[in-house]
């Protein structure tokens, strides 16, 4: 991990009299009442609507609905406590647009069959079914890219993740897959919902040991937290608003021609552009309400992480993830060296361990940077605030080093094939 730049001294407080700070050259804030860590700061934040008044208004508002959370939640059960009226709401959503395309459909077909061919009513109708097949909801797939694992093939990790998801109530995951990226994720696909672990070597492989039960405690643990970004009923609540958005979205396709087409295609355009920007702005509107529950269900996740790895181990977890750029040099220099993560796992212990006095400020300033009404994650920095506050576990799944070395083993020809990818990433 490289040294993170500090400085100290821009000025006292005004409302503590500490000195402020900053990290990564953010915009200064006090690290003691954390004044001003609520700041726009936009040459670190990539932009939302576009218009800089608008994502400073929408961060700000962000940053007091991410906080009000935390305070509500910090303390308390993190099961479904308070979340119950943005499921429904989500569900009855998804509900009505399938309904809606459903409806479209039947509508559509209805026009086809019963008018007597050629006839208008019937260009209607392939028109309205069309729609219908485009705007369908979609209920995802397995990565093409994920390296697909088998029990046979590595029997050591799917014990592992089988005691796991028994320590946590979880299901175990129907896909167990492996890639190249610096990520970990659990997902449900299809219509029957088959559950899918997918797992980052390169993340996993950095990792001690008790943080990939951590690792696993989390990302199983969204089998069993109410995500609504997982459910039959709710999922389609977050994707059909944005593909209707995005087909009635005005493309240009009169070039040239006389006074009549110019304006009837001015005129077309102009109706598709409110039709998109009102189907937009519901779709805006559904997605925030939802991913406020998704948030809670991720402050649930770590706690069922916690449960099965202790507390200590889920909160380094989370530390680890901070320091993701930090993780991929280490993985790129020494995946160029031909080192497989045996040293990646040592590497990155010794930079975290060089930048441990900084760590509270970066936790910090990902609560500024990590605001957002769209984000389906907390800041990394309550997330751990909020394990912090609540009763110390002790681990229930124990890997030792041998168990640890048996795992990596049999996913050594995943290492390697990843490896050459990674080496030349970034």
């Amino acid at each position: 991990m490289p040294v993170i730049n500090m400085t100290t001294g821009a000025g006292a407080c005004p409302g503590c009299g500490t000195t402020t700070t900053s990290v990564r050259d953010a915009v200064p804030w006090c690290p003691g009442c954390e004044w001003n860590l609520d700041a726009y700061d936009p040459r670190r934040r990539e932009r939302e609507f576009g218009w800089t008044w608008v994502d400073r208004w929408t961060h700000r508002l962000a940053f007091r609905a991410t906080g009000q959370q935390f305070r509500q939640l910090v303390g308390r059960p993190l099961g479904d406590g308070g979340s119950n009226r943005a499921r429904t709401l989500t569900a009855v959503a998804s509900l009505l647009l399938i309904a809606a395309v459903l409806a479209l459909a039947v509508v559509g077909g209805w026009l086809i069959v019963a008018f007597p061919f050629p006839n208008l009513a019937i260009l209607l109708g392939v028109a309205m079914v069309g729609l219908a097949v485009a705007l369908r909801p979609r209920f995802g797939r397995v990565d093409p890219d994920l390296e697909v694992l088998s029990r046979d093939r590595a029997p050591e990790l799917f014990g592992l993740i089988d005691e796991v998801a028994a320590a946590i109530g979880a299901p175990a995951p129907d896909v167990v897959g492996v890639d190249g990226d610096i990520n970990a994720y659990a997902n449900a696909v299809g219509l029957r919902r088959r559950r899918v672990l997918g797992l980052g070597l390169p993340l996993w492989g950095s990792l001690p040991a008790g943080e990939r039960v951590a690792l696993l405690g989390h990302e199983l643990g969204h089998f069993v937290n109410g995500d609504p970004r997982r459910g039959l009923l709710t999922q389609p609540a977050f994707t059909m608003l944005a593909s209707a958005a995005d087909l009635f979205r005005p493309v240009r396709t009169t070039v040239g021609g006389g006074l009549v087409e110019m304006v009837g295609d001015a005129l077309g355009r102009a109706f598709q552009w409110v039709v998109s920007r009102v189907l937009f702005g519901a779709h805006l509107a559904l997605v925030i309400v939802a991913l406020r529950d998704s948030q809670r269900a991720e402050y649930l996740a770590d706690d069922l992480a916690a449960r099965v790895a202790g507390t200590t181990a889920a909160t380094n977890l989370l530390d680890a993830l901070l320091a993701g750029e930090s993780m991929a040099l280490a993985v790129r220099v020494h995946a160029r060296a031909g080192h497989g993560p045996d040293r990646w796992r040592s590497a990155f212990a010794e930079a975290r361990a060089a930048n441990t006095d900084r760590l509270p400020l970066l936790r910090q300033l990902s609560v500024r940077d990590e605001a957002s009404l769209f984000a389906a994650h907390p800041p990394i920095g309550l997330r751990r605030r909020m394990l912090a506050g609540r009763p110390w576990q002790d681990p229930t799944v124990v890997v030792t080093p041998d168990r640890l070395e048996r795992i990596d083993a049999e996913l050594a020809g995943e290492y390697a094939r990843f490896r050459r990818t990674v080496a030349w990433s970034g």
